[in-house]
């Protein structure tokens, strides 16, 4: 009976099996085609007759799935034993767990505490050999005894306290009039070419130029310290927000657009989103910004009703030439800046762009 006869309708025979000769298939394999032969004897016949001519591979064997395929042809591509990704097929890929996270905040961390170590190291070296006089190169440990007494004195929490509230609160105004106003220059085009010199000009200007000025204007007041800020943050805000404006595609504002949205709801529900890793740029430049604008200020601004800060407590150490003092001062203004650095925005800016695949997992 020719081959054709045997096959059922429903096409049940591989390819390779279609593709051999009518004479060439047993009579179990025949059996086996035309269903006649009940579950146990098929499998049977299955066993017995194993692959098929030519080395093909029998239906009993299960397929390779893709990536098994693929995995000998590209090592870059293959798993690990515990079935983790590796090259393009981890880029998706986010690392979770308490030990992927200890280890990034360790990548994070020990870096900069191994550079302060040999550099204290390498200073108290300098005292040990060279010997200067106390009073023109102190060592660290006296440098961290006037920390020491300036924290049982309480002027130590008085001037961090006071500097991080006025810091605190300038930046958190700086942004709620940098951003509306960077979005309305990037909205309006005639706006910004008559107003983006100026807000640059107002960048690259020091902000202690700014000093005697607030004084004639508001006087030895906390509203002094306020303005300085303002006047430091404000551009840096704008331009990252602008620059990062700069960089949405066109195609998102035409989207928005054919879905209906509005001037204002594009620039605040699209066109802000997009530009998130250009503004938190300049949020980070503006708190730069802040933070030095009010230490000049503090340092200058000293008596009448304006408070006690770390610009103030330095300004008295160096009346008092207390080399240590302005030396401590000095580190810790430095290290409460790296502080709000690695704890705020540090995070903050690898979590928008690992959420945007810029960013692999604990990198």
């Amino acid at each position: 009976m020719p081959l054709e006869n045997a096959v059922p309708a429903s096409g049940s025979l591989s390819e390779d099996a279609r593709s051999l000769p009518s004479g060439s298939l047993s009579e179990d394999e025949r059996s086996l085609s035309s269903g006649s032969l009940s579950e146990d004897e098929r499998s049977e016949t299955e066993t017995k007759r194993g692959p098929l001519a030519g080395g093909r591979e029998g239906t009993s064997h299960p397929r390779q799935s893709t990536a098994s395929r693929l995995a000998p042809a590209a090592p870059g591509l293959a798993q690990r034993p515990h079935g983790e990704l590796e090259g393009l097929d981890r880029l998706q890929t986010v690392e979770i767990g308490s030990a992927s996270r200890t280890r990034e905040r360790l990548r994070a961390v020990l870096p900069p505490v191994g550079l302060l170590v040999l550099l204290l190291a390498a200073w108290q070296l300098y005292i040990v050999i060279a010997q200067p006089r106390p009073d023109k190169a102190p060592s660290p440990a006296q440098v961290l005894g006037a920390l020491g007494d300036a924290w049982q004195s309480g002027r130590l929490q008085e001037s961090v306290l006071t500097s991080l509230e006025r810091g605190g609160i300038g930046f958190v105004v700086a942004i709620a009039v940098g951003t509306p106003l960077g979005l309305l220059l990037a909205e309006w085009k005639l706006l910004r070419r008559a107003a983006g010199p100026l807000i640059s000009g107002l960048q690259v200007l020091p902000s202690v130029a700014w000093v005697p000025a607030a004084i004639i204007w508001f006087g030895l007041s906390d509203a002094t310290a306020y303005f300085v800020i303002l006047m430091g943050a404000i551009p840096s805000i704008v331009n990252g927000l602008l620059a990062g404006i700069d960089q949405v595609p066109p195609q998102l504002r035409r989207v928005g657009t054919v879905l209906g949205a509005g001037r204002l709801q594009a620039a605040t529900a699209i066109v802000l989103p997009a530009a998130l890793p250009g503004y938190l740029a300049g949020l980070k430049q503006g708190w730069a910004f802040s933070w030095r604008s009010l230490m000049a200020a503090e340092i200058i601004t000293t008596g009448g009703s304006i408070g006690f800060g770390l610009g103030t407590m330095l300004d008295q150490s160096r009346e008092l030439a207390d080399l240590p003092g302005v030396l401590a001062t000095i580190i810790l203004i430095l290290a409460i800046g790296i502080l709000i650095e690695l704890a705020l925005f540090a995070p903050i800016e690898r979590a928008v762009l690992r959420r945007r695949g810029l960013l692999l997992g604990g990198a």
